[in-house]
């Protein structure tokens, strides 16, 4: 259905040492509770079968069956249509990168995608001993889920046998999930009349995701994913800029170009999460699923960063986050019971269900002070402002109460604090009740923010704007 695409090589990752195996399998503990049960739809181009890779796909598969997750993949063909055409001499005619399926295309559509289910279901199928399919039980299953309509005269071109879905029949690939089955969505799909109409793999899946509330929508593509002008993988992609990056943005692969639409219907549909992730990559599903920082785009309804009070049921997650800063002096060590009763002056960074970010704010009225304490960030989240942001909450919450001055003790962000507009002050500056707990064993420095009062602020910000007002 698609035009050929550029490919981007990436070499096979090395084995990992035991230890770091065994951190990796920890660390993978949550998503591997997270995802029992869940319904997955996996879409893959006709390459991956064309290039033998689905053979370590169909391993990954079979993985994830092994623990619960629902499988639905829908498949591509657009390599075998190619390579039949080619074989009759028959020229290849594309509108905007789709393809237009006259009676001949449509003959070859239907043989290719024969040949590519029974090469799937044989794949899946194997149970060999000695290999990462032994002992494997998987069902597979297909069948009319996918209800399809003409495209019909775009742009004066008769599309003729091309399609896109109409509907996807949720309840029936539910039951076929419920059965246990693997369900295999080829890219057709059956109008009430009878007609067949060729689909794009894209568009089922995306379909079929909607119409299951997937958990997770996931495009092997071509390229490594979604990419910044300048370079480097964009990791996590809201909606709203994923459209705005459509709509400016000259230099996106042409594979995104196709699949990226997709991923924001189906996130605009109700699908939690659609991952583009590189096929080329062995392993690149289990990468993605596994580990924290992934090896693609994901693309999202909203940011994932959530800023808020911190509650009771956040101790564990504090706690794991501060015990590193604890076990090298950077940070007090606090124990649980101290933590719980004081969890309410805390504010957390919140990353799709992880703790990644906290900061206290210990109030001393009779001072007009407060210490903002325990401001502590994960190493992967340094890089995303978090710590300015607790720093904005904090003072905001201190501004509130009255606090004129903001103070913090620190062993090793001096630097980090003075930027964010502290200056270093005397212990005998700190009010009294702090100045009486000095640790002097610590050492710490003394630094000092003036906040001034909201009334101020506001002052300040219309003078500014009376300064830029024109004359």
């Amino acid at each position: 259905m698609r035009a050929a695409s550029e490919t981007t090589l990436i070499p096979v990752l090395p084995t990992p040492s035991p230890q770091t195996f065994v951190e990796w399998f920890r660390s993978a503990a949550p998503y591997i509770h997270a995802f029992r049960g869940r319904t997955f739809v996996i879409a893959c181009g006709g390459e991956v079968i064309a290039d033998g890779r689905f053979v370590s796909l169909s391993h990954d598969l079979n993985l994830l069956a092994a623990l619960g997750v629902r499988i639905v993949l829908a498949f591509g063909t657009r390599a075998q249509i190619d390579e039949r055409l080619k074989e009759r001499g028959h020229r290849t005619r594309y509108r905007d990168g789709v393809r237009i399926t006259d009676a001949l295309a449509l003959r070859y559509v239907k043989e290719a995608i024969g040949a590519v289910r029974a090469e799937i279901e044989a794949l899946l199928s194997t149970g060999l001993p000695n290999s990462p399919m032994a002992g494997a039980d998987i069902r597979v299953t297909s069948g009319n889920f996918v209800t399809a309509k003409p495209l019909g005269v775009l742009g004066g071109t008769d599309m003729l046998h091309t399609g896109e879905v109409r509907s996807v029949d949720g309840t029936g690939l539910r039951a076929a999930l419920d059965s246990g089955s693997i369900v295999l969505l080829p890219p057709l799909g059956y109008s009430p009349t009878g007609e067949m109409f060729n689909l794009t793999v894209e568009n089922v899946a995306a379909r079929a995701a909607i119409a299951l509330k997937a958990h997770k929508l996931l495009f092997l593509v071509d390229t490594v994913g979604v990419e910044r002008a300048r370079g480097g993988l964009i990791r996590e992609l809201p909606v709203n800029e994923g459209e705005r990056l459509l709509r400016r943005s000259r230099k996106v692969a042409e594979d995104i170009h196709l699949y990226l639409p997709h991923a924001l219907e189906a996130c605009r549909g109700g699908v939690e999460r659609v991952h583009l992730i590189n096929r080329h990559l062995d392993g690149a599903l289990l990468l993605e699923l596994f580990t924290r920082e992934g090896v693609g785009t994901m693309v999202v309804r909203h940011a994932l960063d959530h800023l808020r009070d911190a509650t009771i049921a956040d101790v564990g997650g504090v706690l794991a986050l501060i015990a590193p800063l604890e076990a090298d002096g950077s940070l007090v060590k606090r124990g649980r019971e101290l933590l719980e009763m004081e969890i309410e002056r805390f504010s957390v960074v919140e990353h799709d269900g992880m703790i990644v970010g906290c900061a206290a704010l210990y109030p001393y009225p009779d001072a007009k002070a407060a210490e903002m304490a325990c401001l502590a960030v994960h190493p992967d989240y340094r890089d995303a402002g978090h710590g300015g942001n607790l720093l904005g909450v904090i003072e905001a919450r201190a501004r509130a109460q009255g606090i004129e001055r903001l103070f913090v003790l620190t062993t090793r962000a001096a630097h980090w604090f003075i930027e964010h507009g502290f200056t270093e002050a005397h212990v005998e500056a700190l009010p009294a009740d702090k100045r009486a707990m000095y640790n002097w064993q610590r050492r710490s420095k003394v630094l000092f923010k003036r906040l001034g009062s909201l009334s101020d602020l506001i002052s300040r910000g219309l003078r500014n704007q009376a300064r830029q007002a024109p004359t």
